[in-house]
């Protein structure tokens, strides 16, 4: 397989592999165009056409689809719910037919690509190491473009370049589409590369290095671990400073519950915990207070934002929310009421139903994939994708910038594709050599007695 072919070439070998590989590859090329944005999320829909196409017309050339694994559907059932929500909030608020349209269209390009690239990856022919070998070519083309970045900045040229004429025919915001080389908060230059903000282009990079873990080459692990440190603190994310390393550790932590010593560490750790309960609470909230400090003004609009979404679920739309985002007040510097988290933003525009459509499928994509993380290195690396996204979620809008990671979508859905196998008395020795190729047709799970 690919992934054993230490620092060689890999190849993409199918269509689908094709599209994905040189469309990550040329991330910063589509930057440069605007059409990052508009590509991005045409590719899934166009990688889904390509499924289709085979599941109606089967040809003997073309790999056979296989079928989507339960958790791909679970994300799917979910996304579908998000638009009943949705079309039923319209119709509760009267918002009329223009609204829906332009909310149904948002809901394609942001909530349903977390459906689509899963299964994208779930059931096409599309090997592990292809993706992680485009996003290392992807991370070392940003490493070699830092230094341009922070001339830019130290030779006083302009921070934002040109906007793209379509721009304003997609409506979206400028900031998806404008190539800007750095913004300026507080009269210091926070970098946000090619994506729509800062916090987002640490997200994507934090995304990044999880899917290049699949690499067994150092050499390209190194590029990207620097790649990420580099881009996590030059766009001054607080956010990254706490999900990369929780990410590392909980997927440690939860690929080795099998072991005895894993349960062991968790009670002396435990124990010591209770010990130092007082001293603990109080780094705690140092850290807390600490963390809020660094952008005191950002803390107090997002905490503002968070109670007034949820205030207003609670007593204006509790089952399917308001339909559409909701301009807010002097208090929180009239930004957008349900931005800036994941979470209130579901309840505030989708209500229960919205939200139940978002934690059900992380739930029991969490459990499968911790299951079959027990001895698969691509489950391992499907889990801390996982992991990532829901910390990150509690700081951004992961539909907003579903378009930008896509290709650990693409990995997830890989991972979701793994058989299940328990851990047994062989796999002491090697925990990744699942029995299941990549390039095979999956037809269940089955768990070795």
């Amino acid at each position: 397989m690919g992934s054993q072919n230490h620092g060689s070439k890999i190849e993409p070998r199918t269509l689908e592999e094709r599209l994905v590989y040189w469309s990550i590859v040329g991330t910063w090329a589509l930057w440069l165009t605007g059409l990052l944005y508009i590509l991005s999320a045409v590719l899934g829909y166009v990688l889904l056409s390509i499924l289709g196409y085979r599941i109606l017309w089967p040809a003997a050339s073309d790999p056979e689809p296989r079928m989507p694994p339960p958790a791909v559907l679970a994300w799917i059932a979910g996304t579908l719910a998000m638009a009943f929500a949705l079309i039923a909030a319209h119709i509760d608020y009267d918002l009329g037919a223009a609204s829906l349209v332009k909310s149904f269209v948002g809901w394609i390009k942001g909530w349903a690509l977390l459906a689509v690239y899963p299964l994208v990856g779930a059931t096409m022919s599309i090997r592990p190491e292809v993706v992680s070998r485009a996003t290392c070519l992807l991370c070392v083309q940003t490493l070699l473009l830092i230094p341009f970045f922070i001339l830019a900045d130290i030779a006083g040229a302009p921070k934002d370049l040109y906007l793209p004429p379509w721009a304003e025919l997609i409506g979206t915001g400028n900031e998806f589409f404008e190539v800007s080389l750095f913004g300026l908060e507080d009269g210091r230059a926070r970098y946000r590369f090619y994506a729509p903000w800062s916090t987002a282009a640490a997200f994507v990079a934090s995304l990044g290095l999880v899917v290049a873990l699949q690499e067994r080459s150092w050499r390209w692990r190194i590029a990207v671990v620097l790649s990420t440190i580099a881009v996590c603190n030059m766009a001054g994310s607080r956010t990254s400073v706490i999900v990369l390393p929780a990410t590392l550790v909980l997927v440690i932590v939860l690929a080795n519950l099998w072991r005895p010593s894993t349960w062991l560490a968790i009670a002396a750790l435990a124990t010591a915990s209770l010990l130092m309960s007082g001293e603990l609470i109080n780094l705690y909230q140092d850290a807390t207070d600490a963390f809020a400090a660094a952008r005191a003004a950002s803390s107090r609009v997002r905490t503002a934002l968070g109670n007034i979404a949820v205030h207003r679920w609670l007593t204006e739309a509790p089952i399917f929310g308001h339909g559409i985002l909701d301009r807010g007040g002097q208090v929180v510097e009239r930004m957008l009421i349900g931005s800036h988290h994941t979470w209130w933003g579901l309840l505030f525009v989708k209500g229960a139903v919205g939200f139940l459509g978002l934690a059900l499928p992380f739930a029991w994509s969490f459990i499968e994939l911790t299951a079959k993380a027990q001895c698969d290195r691509v489950a391992r690396l499907g889990l801390g994708i996982l992991v990532s996204i829901m910390l990150f979620s509690m700081a951004d809008n992961i539909e907003i910038i579903a378009y930008l990671i896509w290709p650990a979508l693409v990995f997830l859905g890989i991972a979701f594709r793994r058989r299940l196998f328990w851990p047994t008395v062989g796999y002491l020795g090697s925990r990744d050599k699942s029995p299941e190729p990549a390039e095979i047709i999956l037809k269940g799970s089955p768990i070795p007695s």
